[in-house]
């Protein structure tokens, strides 16, 4: 297993002694979820979800050692990226009552966001024909006849595929979920 196969809780620990690589695999694994609060969550627009992006990794980077459940790293990062961005917000001077500015931002949207992220990690662990599949259908919306096409492959492999590729992910989703801590990612 690799760096980037390690629980939040191990990966978290690595960070604290100093561990670059650690760090890099930290950014990587949390840059889409800081992401999708800035820009779907919150709404800000690109100039300003970069810059706040950028601060809510400076200032985790900084503020590891405050975090108090290694295994809570995805609510710290949250609330850090919450609080920045309303920063942000304020600061942009626009107009927005304290009342309209989304101080706690549905938290639905943090339970999809968070099985949107898991289910991403474990197609990131699934072999490279299932992911490519999966990606095609799903995130591209390709056609079975345009993946077929551009696989050389038949339709109804395409489907058979698509079919066994799926219980895969679902069964990985299974057993990340019985691991200590849940997805550990």
């Amino acid at each position: 297993m690799g760096i980037g196969g390690l629980s939040d809780r191990e990966l978290v620990a690595r960070c604290r002694s100093g561990d670059d690589e650690a760090w890099g695999v930290f950014v990587d694994r949390f840059s889409r979820y800081v992401y999708a609060i800035l820009a779907r969550g919150f709404e800000l627009n690109n100039a300003d979800a970069e810059d706040v992006f950028q601060d809510v990794f400076s200032r985790s980077f900084d503020q590891l050692d405050r975090l108090r459940d290694d295994d809570a790293v995805r609510a710290w990062l949250a609330q850090i990226t919450r609080r920045l961005a309303i920063d942000r917000i304020r600061a942009g001077g626009r107009d927005v009552p304290v009342e309209e500015l989304p101080e706690q931002v549905e938290s639905d949207f943090f339970d999809r966001l968070d099985e949107a992220m898991d289910v991403r990690g474990s197609l990131e662990d699934m072999p490279e024909n299932c992911r490519e599949i999966l990606d095609r259908f799903f995130v591209q919306d390709q056609t079975y006849a345009k993946i077929g096409e551009e696989l050389d492959l038949p339709g109804g492999t395409i489907a058979s595929r698509i079919s066994r590729c799926l219980v895969k992910l679902r069964e990985q989703l299974e057993a990340a979920e019985n691991e200590p801590g849940g997805r550990g990612r």
